[in-house]
């Protein structure tokens, strides 16, 4: 085993609010202190790292990713309006651009679907999203899937369409548009990759994840989105730290009936935290998929989404699970979809018990819309949420994708942090990448901006629901991981931030910003306009992930 030492940094330890350095010896922390003291034990250490005034925290958990479909997303076209994608002439500008490079590239990559991900026609100056012909045109006649932002649709090519099987699929459009089953099956051919790449697809997902202080991350596979060998696969390859890639907790979405369905799907795929996560109830308000109690605003009619599982399936998987001994799941948006939740979860708890239930620490995906009925509910029986400021952030306010289709009431209730937080409900936060990126601090930022001011969080309850709430939520928390204290496990983040040097009678000072009173440890800047925080370097029980210190 070796030793790292960190001195002349800030270290974020609620043991030690003012430490200044911290020792790592192999896979845990030996000691975390005063420079003073650190000097005294730079003859203990294999490598002494000047932190230079940096930061050390707990590395980041991201509670929902799709491992394979983010490597996928990295790889394709990037379409969303960060990448300068803000209409659809500058969608099929892209498509064009890719379908040339490939058209002169290597003959291979002329056979391969041209995939493209994130883009979100609300706001849009043309007013509609790309068409089949759009793609046929700006693709040349190449095999062309772009889902939408939030990857419950999609517009795919002629070819395309021909090669899937389509057309004739419930949740095919004549225009190119596929949700449903037609969707699925898209998914399925896109995921439909050997081996050997689709492990490299997963690699260059969980670096990018490293990259962005992430140490553990929550794998939401599904039969549209991975194979069970590939998850199985993901299991094995990130299982030891020596790895070099990041913790991966695995669940896999699929419905149980009976509790020898989730005990053949446990021995199918060793070492799985959960059978749900992504087990859909609904599917998303952007592709007017979420199942609401109200009509969809911006549609003619009573349309009011889609409901994929009934009250008794919910109960049926939540009961099968229970028995099984692991965490059931589900993907949850709509109000009317968290009813039909309530109603399985309430029935599975009648014939199972509420202790049963309440201790498997079952938990929701997503859950958007929750109003004080649901929180009681929700509080009773134990139930862990992952939700995804970035939704707020990047649909949310009265101009955003949410008011459009909801109005702008329904809309402002929606992802009510402070709500949940006050009900006392565990909170883990994520990116469900690759629909928003893995970018821990610019969640932390959302939950502390919340286009609704009273449902803002403080900046410590953010960072700890991204932090050690995901080990709770993947029911880690008793492993000591997700805090900085003697005896924990070494995983945690270097940061470079802004911040202020003050000199007083102790010499210079790092001055954080920080929702902090006396002892609280202290946070970098999370105002809008300052930079963002760099990672430098991330742990995983002692093993660096990822390294730019210089």
């Amino acid at each position: 085993m070796t030793s790292t030492l960190y001195r002349h940094g800030v270290i974020h330890s609620a043991a030690d609010p003012f430490a200044e350095a911290i020792l790592i010896d192999g896979a845990t922390i030996a000691w975390i202190g005063a420079d003073d003291t650190a000097d005294g034990l730079v003859a203990r250490a294999d490598e002494v790292v000047e932190l230079d005034g940096a930061l050390v925290a707990p590395g980041f958990v991201d509670a929902h990713v799709h491992v394979l479909a983010t490597g996928l997303a990295l790889e394709g076209i990037d379409l969303s309006s960060g990448a300068g994608a803000g209409s659809l002439a500058d969608v099929l500008a892209a498509v064009h651009r890719t379908a040339e490079d490939a058209r002169h590239g290597p003959s291979h990559a002329w056979a391969q679907p041209l995939l493209g991900f994130g883009w979100d026609d609300h706001g849009w100056p043309e007013g509609r999203a790309p068409s089949l012909d759009d793609l046929d045109r700006a693709g040349g006649g190449a095999p062309v899937y772009l889902a939408r932002a939030d990857a419950h649709s999609a517009v795919v090519s002629t070819v395309f369409a021909d090669v899937a099987g389509l057309r004739g699929l419930a949740g095919w459009h004549d225009d190119g548009r596929v949700d449903g089953t037609a969707h699925t099956r898209a998914r399925e051919v896109v995921r439909d990759v050997p081996a050997g790449r689709r492990d490299d697809l997963y690699r260059l997902a969980l670096r990018s994840a490293a990259a962005a202080g992430v140490v553990s991350l929550h794998e939401h596979s599904t039969p549209s989105t991975d194979t069970r060998e590939g998850l199985a696969a993901l299991l094995a390859m990130t299982a030891d730290p020596s790895s070099g890639l990041t913790h991966v907790v695995g669940y896999r979405g699929e419905a149980c009936v009976t509790t020898d369905d989730a005990r053949d799907v446990l021995a199918a795929i060793p070492g799985l935290a959960g059978i749900g996560g992504d087990l859909l109830i609904d599917g998303s308000l952007g592709s007017h998929s979420a199942a609401l109690r109200a009509p969809y605003a911006d549609l003619p009619g009573d349309d009011r989404g889609t409901l994929f599982l009934t009250a008794e399936q919910i109960c049926n998987h939540v009961a099968a699970v229970t028995r099984a001994g692991v965490q059931a799941g589900f993907h949850v948006i709509g109000d009317r979809a968290m009813d039909e939740f309530m109603l399985g979860l309430r029935a599975a708890a009648d014939v199972e018990g509420v202790e049963a239930v309440r201790g498997a620490g079952h938990r929701l995906e997503h859950a958007e819309m929750i109003d004080a009925m649901t929180l009681a509910g929700l509080v009773l029986l134990g139930v862990h949420l992952s939700m995804q400021p970035a939704f707020d952030a990047t649909w949310g306010g009265p101009d955003g994708m949410y008011a459009a289709r909801l109005g702008a009431g329904r809309a402002a209730s929606l992802n009510p942090f402070a709500d949940v937080a006050a009900a006392g409900i565990p909170i883990a936060f994520g990116s469900d990448s690759p629909v928003t990126r893995i970018d821990p601090w610019a969640a932390v930022r959302a939950a502390v901006g919340h286009h609704q001011r009273d449902q803002r969080i403080s900046a410590r309850a953010a960072f700890r629901a991204h932090t050690r709430g995901g080990w709770r939520a993947a029911q880690l928390e008793h492993t000591g991981a997700g805090e900085l204290r003697v005896g924990a496990p070494a995983h945690l983040a270097v940061w470079r931030t802004e911040h202020l040097a003050v000199q007083g009678a102790g010499g210079a000072a790092s001055v954080w910003s920080t929702d902090a009173r006396a002892g609280t440890p202290l946070l970098p800047d999370l105002d809008a306009q300052a930079e963002p925080p760099v990672c430098v370097r991330t742990v995983r029980a002692g093993v660096v992930l990822h390294d730019d210190l210089g």
